[in-house]
């Protein structure tokens, strides 16, 4: 075999192992395996806000935690009338990229589902963009985690 293919395979047989140790790792902590039970969170995002948050009681609601990921948008107020912009990019970009990627894989099943989260989420499409129902979806899952 070639030198390159041999270090594709090496590299493909280590990322497997930290994936392991990473799945093993959410599974024996109490806050990750409660994380894992919400639709769009997998070993990764279930350990990231673990390791970023620490102790999620230090952040008093999910919606704090949803704003500090930079997750709700930006207020301006002019002459008393608050106007809403974008969404912040602050806190942590690795683990507000990653609930808003599992937040987009699991909107199309989601917004499927007989629950009344599918029902919510079948309202905000009907009258929203579909980045605007990820970006709300994930600041909703942010929820638990506060």
């Amino acid at each position: 075999m070639h030198a390159a293919r041999l270090k594709w395979i090496a590299l493909d047989e280590r990322i497997s192992d930290l994936d392991a140790k990473v799945t093993s790792a959410a599974r024996t902590d109490e806050r990750t395996r409660r994380l894992l039970t919400i639709p769009g969170i997998g070993a990764l995002n279930a350990t990231a806000p673990v390791a970023v948050v620490g102790d999620a009681q230090a952040v008093g609601r999910g919606r704090d935690l949803a704003a500090w990921l930079g997750l709700l948008p930006r207020q301006a107020t002019t002459g008393g009338k608050p106007r809403l912009s974008g969404i912040t990019k602050r806190g942590s970009r690795y683990l507000h990229k990653n609930l808003i990627q599992g937040a987009r894989s699991a909107l199309p099943t989601m917004s499927k589902s007989d629950t009344r989260l599918g029902g919510w989420l079948r309202g905000l499409l009907s009258h929203s963009r579909p980045n605007t129902v990820v970006v709300a979806l994930s600041a909703g899952v942010s929820e638990p985690f506060g």
